[in-house]
């Protein structure tokens, strides 16, 4: 089998990458493992299964997935022993053309999101919120404006493709995941890995780590090395966590 080879950026886009960066308020560094190398990245890592939290989360949109082609992304999230949030998600997005009372809101962040060969800039509005609030929306016993605040839904209306309706969004989901947060020895920083379990079986992990702005390409440096020195493929094939479940669940619906 060819090694898969991940084209580097180009000077255009390191251009808009650096842009991007000095608007944002964080940046995750994101890398997803082939399955079939899943055992050997969490042996390899000394992650231990018993330290994960368990979550839960739903996505919500049309059956032919409106919102997601005009970059927008409504979630519902259970933690286990922990309140639930909401979040409504504008991407791609570029900072300095965000107006600066969405950017004053202490419920309103922007990340950029980097894996190998690509970023995307995103802008969210997040809320926490009562757990059994968000498991009745869940579980359809509940509309999903009942969860989502003032803030959210002025979010949603100013950027939802026109006629698509909060009322017409459909329950994608849940899926059921596990967010492990560790140090692991040898990298002074944190990582995050996330398993999620597709109904059909299929699973993706991710690995990440989040840092400020001005720490962006030291951290991408010193998470590289660790991870190639741990034996982990940084030339697999990237898959989104969110897009998966998204085009999942409304293949179900259809």
């Amino acid at each position: 089998m060819s090694e898969q080879v991940v084209p580097a950026l180009s000077a255009e886009q390191l251009a808009e990458l650096l842009s991007l960066i000095r608007g944002a308020d964080s940046v995750e560094l994101k890398l997803s493992v082939a399955d079939a190398d899943r055992w050997s990245a969490v042996t390899a890592l000394e992650m231990d299964p018993l330290d994960a939290e368990i979550r839960q989360v739903a996505f919500f949109d049309t059956p032919d997935l409106q919102l997601n082609r005009g970059g927008v992304v409504v979630r519902t999230r259970r933690v286990q022993n922990s309140p639930g949030d909401t979040v409504v998600k504008l991407r791609p997005v570029v900072p300095d053309d965000l107006p600066a009372e969405l950017r004053a809101s202490p419920s309103f962040s922007v990340e950029v999101d980097a894996m190998p060969g690509g970023f995307v800039c995103s802008a969210s509005m997040k809320a926490e919120r009562p757990s059994d609030d968000v498991t009745e929306v869940m579980r359809g016993r509940a509309a999903l404006k009942s969860v989502l605040t003032k803030e959210q839904r002025a979010f949603y209306k100013g950027h939802a493709p026109e006629g698509v309706n909060l009322d017409d969004l459909a329950l994608l989901g849940p899926i059921t995941l596990l967010k492990l947060k560790f140090r692991p020895e040898g990298l002074g920083r944190r990582i995050v890995a996330e398993l999620w379990a597709y109904p059909d079986g299929s699973r993706i992990l991710e690995l990440s780590t989040k840092c400020a702005p001005a720490d962006a390409f030291l951290a991408a440096a010193e998470t590289k090395a660790f991870l190639g020195g741990r034996g982990i493929d940084l030339t697999a094939h990237q898959q989104t966590k969110t897009r998966t479940a998204l085009e999942y669940f409304a293949q179900q619906l259809s």
